[in-house]
This record gives C-alpha cells, sequence and structure tokens, in this order.
C-alpha cells in the first residue's frame, strides 16, 4: 500500500464544495472516481481545507492511499484523464511515507481573496471575483486589518455551522494590496474557521465603502458576537493558495 500526496487545482463555481456530497457533486467525488478508474480500488482521499461551494483552488492537497503499483508521472496522468471534462486538474503528485497526513501535517495555509472594484458586470471574470460597485480606500480596509493579527477569539468572524472545538485561532498575515481596479486580501495561518476568511472580507468592506470606522472591526471581534459582524463575502472570490508541510 502506497501513500500518495496530491496537489489539486480546481474553479469551484462548477462543484457543491470539496466534500462528498449524496450526489457525488462534490470536489472530492470527482477524484475519487477518476482514482477508481484508474486502478479498481474505491479509495477515501483526505484533503488539507474543505472548500465551501463556489470557493476556487490553486493549491489544494490531499493524500489517499493505493495498492496498485504506479509512479508518479503515471498516477497525475491517469487521473486527470479521467477527470476530463469536469475542471479539475491534478498538478503534482509525491509518494510520502505512512505518517503523511493532508490535513493534520499541515504548518500553514494560504488563501487568498479577490474583488473586482468596478460598476461593470463581469464577463471574462465572472465566478471568479466578487464584483463591488462602490470604490472602495484600500488604505482603510488595511489600517482594520491590523487588529486581527495575532491570536484571537474569531467567534463573531466564523459561520454558527462552525465545528471548530475552539474559537481561538492566530491569523499570520493579511496583507492587502491593489492593482487597477482589482484588490487582493491574502490571509496565512496555521488553520482558519469556517467562514473566517470570508466574514472578515465582508466586513472590511464596510470599511473600505466609508460604512465603518476601521475601529469597528476591533469592536466586533472583542464583542465575540457573530451578530455583528458585516455580511459574508461571496464565495467566488476565495481561492486556497498553497498549503505549507
Amino acid at each position: 500500500m502506497q501513500r500518495w500526496k496530491i496537489i489539486i487545482e480546481y474553479k469551484g463555481c462548477e462543484f457543491n464544495g470539496w466534500q462528498s456530497q449524496k450526489d457525488l457533486s462534490g470536489v472530492q467525488d470527482y477524484i475519487e472516481d477518476a482514482i477508481y478508474k484508474f486502478s479498481g480500488e474505491k479509495v477515501r482521499i483526505f484533503c488539507a481545507g474543505r472548500t465551501d461551494s463556489g470557493v476556487h483552488a490553486l493549491g489544494q492537497v490531499a493524500h489517499f492511499d493505493i495498492e496498485k503499483s504506479t509512479n508518479e508521472n503515471e498516477l497525475r496522468e491517469a487521473i486527470n484523464s479521467h477527470l476530463k471534462p469536469s475542471p479539475i486538474a491534478i498538478i503534482f503528485v509525491k509518494s510520502e511515507s505512512n505518517d503523511f497526513h493532508a490535513r493534520f501535517s499541515a504548518l500553514a495555509r494560504h488563501y487568498e481573496y479577490k474583488i473586482i472594484n468596478r460598476r461593470q458586470p463581469l464577463t471574462l471574470d465572472k465566478d471568479l471575483y466578487w464584483r463591488v460597485g462602490k470604490p472602495l480606500n484600500v488604505n482603510l480596509m488595511i489600517k482594520a486589518s491590523k487588529y486581527l493579527i495575532g491570536t484571537h477569539d474569531f467567534t463573531a468572524y466564523r459561520s454558527v455551522n462552525c465545528q471548530s472545538k475552539s474559537p481561538s485561532k492566530t491569523l499570520d498575515k493579511i496583507d492587502i494590496s491593489e492593482s487597477g481596479d482589482k484588490i487582493s486580501f491574502k490571509f496565512s495561518a496555521k488553520s482558519f474557521l469556517h467562514n473566517q476568511v470570508r466574514s472578515i472580507v465582508g466586513s472590511l468592506k464596510l470599511v473600505g465603502e466609508g460604512k465603518w470606522d476601521p475601529i469597528i472591526i476591533r469592536d466586533v471581534l472583542e464583542a465575540k458576537d457573530r451578530k455583528r459582524c458585516g455580511p459574508i463575502a461571496p464565495a467566488n472570490g476565495l481561492y486556497l493558495m498553497t498549503v505549507d508541510y
């Protein structure tokens, strides 16, 4: 039995999230089916972080075990062949020892949230950005984001359905930058709460629009009340970029 690590890219708007679904509409279902078609083995794959419906990935990591003798190139090409025409690609394959775990071995996860700040509807970039029509002040959002760096109780910035045992997380980095009409929010942490990034971006957007003063971000954090958080940002602007091991 060999353990394999794979790095996966997918367009999330085409799937009902990462996790396996009864109607087999999760990214996990498609990859497990492709592995079965190659190896004849029914396997369960384990990922670094389950993404919601609409969330994309450039560097999702997963692992699985199969008995079939193969190599990295053959396995990558075979799975990709069986994944066609779905917008999922295995971009890297590596054999690993049995103590490697895509979720529990991870040291850090990096997400990016993308906004296009324009009034006009999106065409080529539809489903790949959150379009915000009102001008956003990036400097104010940067100022507000500083209150969230470090270890905090993020109760106010997580889903009510979050299954994490503790609301305490350490947010290592938030980098906000703009290029033309595009605004990027980059987040780094060992782990995240369910909807944490999208909740933070939704609240920072209110700061950027001038509806909130930057210090309100801190006040919401300290209140530990989900009802104080701004509206959650849409899923289609969020990307799982890379995972560190």
